[in-house]
């Protein structure tokens, strides 16, 4: 990563000055400011069905910042859905996902707020619908993995700490239409469902969660996705 690089926040509203504290606690990586280096992708992400929407533009100043990069080799799939289920609000409807969720967050698990800042990607619509179908043990490690590079998934940059808010520079906006960038997400998501469907048609050799559970699987082993992008 640059020493400074642009940042985007995809937004109903404009916003000059981020601020530490602020924001949803249920997000993927829990508390803090989420961001993209592609304009495009904040701009799908700020608009609705029916309303336009504001891609914020900012400089990030990232020397000395503790960075995670959850999509580096040096983590699996698992770390990151360790962090979204510490987070995310999941549907917990069955002994064994109650389970999974428990034993993701013990064995894979990532204290985020030991860090300035955040890159992996986002598991928005249907992504996060993949993600809960693992917890649920209706689809294998591999399956999962090989879902969250579909429809060229984004991935987001996410200010955590307070000395990382003090490194982010508001320069401008940009006005994202509706009428455009809505078309482009609803596209985005129906391409990566269309994939995922073709996915499922192909079988489920693999690992199921329930499988790494019984198995006392850790992150080391080899059978576990590791960088999730390309």
């Amino acid at each position: 990563m640059d020493r400074l690089i642009t940042v985007y926040h995809g937004s109903k509203q404009i916003v000059e000055v981020p601020t530490f504290g602020l924001g949803r606690k249920n997000n993927d990586f829990g508390l803090g400011f989420y961001c993209t280096e592609s304009l495009d992708l904040a701009k799908e992400w700020a608009v609705s069905s029916l309303s336009d929407g504001f891609a914020n533009r900012y400089t990030l100043d990232t020397e000395y910042l503790n960075i995670l990069n959850l999509n580096s080799p040096d983590y699996t799939i698992l770390n990151w859905m360790a962090v979204l289920v510490a987070h995310r609000l999941f549907s917990i409807k069955t002994p064994v996902a109650r389970r999974a969720k428990q034993y993701l967050i013990d064995h894979f698990s990532v204290n985020v707020n030991a860090y300035d800042l955040i890159t992996g990607y986002r598991a928005d619509d249907s992504y996060f619908d993949y993600a809960e179908a693992f917890l649920n043990n209706t689809i294998t490690v591999e399956q999962l993995s090989r879902a969250m590079q579909l429809g060229k998934l984004g991935e987001q940059i996410v200010i955590k700490s307070k000395f990382a808010f003090s490194k982010i520079k508001y320069e401008s906006f940009e006005v994202a239409e509706k009428g455009r960038y809505y078309v482009l997400r609803k596209s985005r998501d129906d391409e990566a469902n269309q994939a995922y469907l073709d996915i499922l048609e192909e079988g489920a050799d693999g690992l199921f969660i329930q499988d790494i559970i019984r198995g006392g699987i850790s992150n080391d082993d080899p059978r576990i996705p590791r960088n999730l992008s390309e």
